[in-house]
């Protein structure tokens, strides 16, 4: 990837600037945010998306968002910092990394010993960019730990966008795939467009050809007959939350991705940080799957293809049983089922 592709976050002199990525391809636009209000609407409206993307935002904005109430008395900074973040993790119920990012700068905060709002802000954004740097991190080692997967020729299936700009570093699903290719292999990817909101369309497609991938775009209708006609050997997807059984939370249409990879026998991979990994969830059935507003199905980019009194059904996520799954790729290794086993004997603490 060129040095000058846009990323997804800047971090300037305590200020933060996201992309607005519901405007990409076409529009490459900063915004600057100034409130928790401002930042809750940027997650929501997919301004800022993608699973790690959203909680390295969501810390720097809670650093932003406290830096206005630096004034307060020590305890009753700590008490509007728990407010402030709480309803930052409001925004978006299924990715896990927004409320982990959170909690982990409110543990600061109620555990910092010297009562000075001052260096616990201080000490806030410290912790803000490392929980960045850490995903540059965790990105090139799922790239590192599944580059043995792609091999000369072989054709890639992903859906909706798990790369640089769902991240702090080079994605997740992609990062194996940039990788492979400074190394100077070649390989195919194809991109599902990714219904409603076409992420694997207007993100991923389009940040692949800038990096000189050879990537060829689908609509979600095509998977099968793609499979069917031979031209796909593996599959590789992000995901918002893996679970303690191994069930993965990830952008719609992944469930139907994975049953049709089964039917074909074409490895299923899922690429996953471990901050993405959430333990104290049993199984997918537990995970919140957020509903989001009925006009992202009745239309795009602001052309309407039907009427308003339509019903819809939009849920962002859906999740995929374990058993669909090949393997968890992990920054540690890549983990295979027995993943309630697997998983835990990794990552517990």
């Amino acid at each position: 990837m060129s040095s000058d592709f846009p990323t997804a976050i800047r971090w300037e002199k305590g200020e933060l600037w996201l992309l607005d990525q519901t405007r990409l391809p076409h529009s490459v636009n900063y915004e600057k945010q100034e409130s928790a209000q401002q930042l809750f609407d940027s997650i929501h409206a997919l301004k800022v998306r993608g699973a790690p993307a959203i909680g390295i935002a969501a810390a720097y904005g809670l650093c932003v968002v406290m830096a206005q109430h630096r004034h307060l008395a020590f305890a009753e900074f700590q008490r509007e910092l728990i407010t402030q973040a709480d309803f930052i993790n409001s925004s978006r119920p299924t990715a896990v990394n927004l409320q982990w990012a959170l909690e982990r700068l409110k543990s600061i905060a109620a555990t910092f010993t010297e009562p000075d709002t001052a260096k616990l802000l201080a000490r806030l954004v410290s912790e803000a960019e490392a929980i960045h740097d850490e995903d540059k991190a965790l990105c090139k080692g799922i790239g590192e730990q599944a580059l043995a997967l792609i091999t000369d020729d072989c054709g890639i299936m992903t859906h909706c966008n798990a790369g640089a700009l769902a991240t702090g570093g080079i994605g997740t699903a992609t990062a194996p795939m940039y990788l492979a290719h400074a190394n100077g292999q070649k390989f195919r990817v194809f991109s599902n467009e990714t219904r409603p909101l076409l992420q694997g369309s207007r993100l991923t497609s389009w940040e692949l050809h800038c990096a000189g991938i050879d990537v060829t775009l689908l609509t979600d209708n095509m998977a099968a007959q793609t499979m069917a006609s031979g031209a796909i050997d593996m599959v590789i997807v992000g995901t918002d939350r893996v679970v303690a059984n191994g069930d993965v939370a990830n952008k719609i249409g992944t469930l139907g991705v994975a049953i049709l990879a089964r039917h074909y026998n074409i490895p299923f991979y899922v690429a996953c940080p471990s901050s993405t990994i959430d333990l104290q969830t049993a199984n997918g059935s537990l995970i919140p799957i957020e509903q989001r507003n009925g006009d992202e199905v009745r239309g795009f980019g602001g052309q309407k293809a039907t009427i308003d009194e339509i019903k819809t059904i939009n849920p962002a996520f859906d999740v995929t049983p374990a058993e669909l799954v090949s393997g968890i790729i992990t920054e540690k290794g890549i983990v295979s089922a027995p993943y309630n086993e697997n998983l835990k004997a990794l990552f517990a603490h």
